[in-house]
């Protein structure tokens, strides 16, 4: 990095690193895996964002996915400050958030009814618990590689946090709670198979990734999620697909409506929030019904289906139901992996890119990414260089070998063409 540029992140860095711990609130941030200091970030615009030191970056973080429109969208802009003026939160039901729920129910085809929440973590964390006291049964099988939040259940091979920082799980998680979670391989319906006829009386559910994105993107192979569907069925559990990721991004049904699979319940966040804080877990109604306060499973929130989330996710969906969008969105995203590709053929560098849609992964690595041991052969320390030669030529990537690109329907071709050219003169 030249460091120069840089020169008020640094500073601001410093300053965070007194009141928060590592100067920021989520690791990844830090740049630990990258090397260097983060970039604070001051504002964004489309494709664009801008940091504390004037420089202008196209964008493909996109807070994580949250911004399949990109920054500041008019109407998504629009859409709140007209909220905002009428109350930030209420405590209380409102039109706004049966109307989110509704189009949920309308859009995601395994969804009767759903319940709004706060977060990724909070939907995935409920949907478990759902999932235990509908089957009266306490285990959980994750798949290695794969992220559902922070929940403690679910910190156990967890993907890209853990991948990043060397960290296969995390201290304070009791082993009595660890002990409920098994985990298997992605991509392998053989082991999945194993751990079904070792284990199957005892296990609630299978919570998968429907395409992994905290191992980089890894998408499922052919027959993987119908194998996890029949597999449950057989053995009377549930299968969750956590689509935080996925959801309203690969397709306006999901990763479900992509691969023609559905779970029995399903996590949301990101895209339904239209870059605010929120999430959302959904199912069958017998399996739903039995939510407090109409059954027996307790799940609350303050600030749940808080209308400034719930106003900024309409404004989204209403967006992404226009005719084409997908279709535009999957030609930015063949358009920017094709160049990639190209690019590192040209410079013989020995690289695999995966892409779902508008989600993408470049490995240093030749052989292909399927799971989470070959996503680990990786180079990282080559990674680390790339990103930090890409973020000089203003290309924003994220800072870290096993998270996502996304691209939004704000990156133009021009966006596109000077990635490309910055990948070329980098490789």
């Amino acid at each position: 990095m030249q460091e120069k540029r840089y020169l008020n992140s640094a500073t601001l860095y410093e300053q965070a690193k007194r009141y928060i711990p590592g100067g920021v609130n989520s690791p990844v941030r830090s740049f630990k895996a990258v090397g260097g200091n983060p970039v604070f970030i001051e504002k964004g615009r489309g494709s664009n964002i801008f940091d504390a030191d004037g420089n202008k970056y196209i964008d493909y973080v996109c807070s994580w996915g949250p911004l399949i429109l990109g920054h500041c969208h008019p109407e998504v802009v629009k859409a709140l400050k007209e909220c905002v003026e009428l109350g930030t939160s209420f405590g209380a039901p409102t039109e706004l958030e049966k109307n989110l729920a509704s189009e949920i129910v309308a859009a995601v085809p395994s969804i009767d009814m759903v319940r709004l929440v706060n977060s990724g973590t909070e939907a995935v964390m409920s949907s478990l618990r759902l999932a235990r006291a509908f089957t009266g049964r306490d285990k959980i099988v994750k798949f290695e590689g794969c992220y559902h939040g922070h929940a403690d259940s679910m910190l156990v091979k967890a993907g890209s946090g853990s991948m990043t920082l060397g960290l296969p799980d995390s201290p304070g998680v009791p082993g009595s709670v660890a002990s409920g979670t098994i985990v298997s391989a992605y991509n392998d319906l053989d082991m999945l198979e194993a751990v079904f006829k070792k284990e199957g009386k005892d296990i609630a559910a299978v919570i998968v990734e429907p395409v992994a994105g905290n191992m980089g993107v890894a998408p499922p192979e052919p027959g993987f999620l119908q194998g996890i569907r029949d597999m449950t069925e057989r053995f009377g559990s549930l299968l969750i697909f956590d689509e935080v990721i996925t959801g309203f991004r690969v397709a306006y049904g999901g990763a479900q409506e992509l691969y023609g699979v559905k779970p029995d319940l399903t996590c949301l966040g990101k895209v339904i929030g239209g870059g605010l804080p929120v999430g959302a877990y959904g199912g069958r109604r017998e399996i739903m019904e039995q939510i407090a306060p109409q059954g027996p499973v307790y799940q609350a929130g303050t600030l749940s289906g808080n209308p400034l989330a719930v106003t900024a996710g309409l404004a989204t969906l209403k967006i992404l139901r226009q005719n084409g969008f997908y279709d535009h969105l999957e030609s930015k995203g063949a358009s920017l992996a094709e160049g990639l590709a190209r690019a590192a053929a040209k410079s013989g560098a020995g690289i695999t890119i995966n892409r779902v849609g508008s989600m993408i992964s470049l490995f240093f690595i030749a052989e292909k990414v399927t799971d989470y041991i070959s996503a680990c052969r990786s180079n990282t320390n080559q990674y680390a260089q790339f990103f930090k030669k890409m973020l000089d030529q203003g290309i924003y990537l994220a800072p870290s070998q096993f998270e996502t690109w996304f691209v939004s329907s704000a990156h133009s071709g021009e966006d596109i063409d000077l990635t490309i050219q910055a990948v070329q003169n980098t490789l």
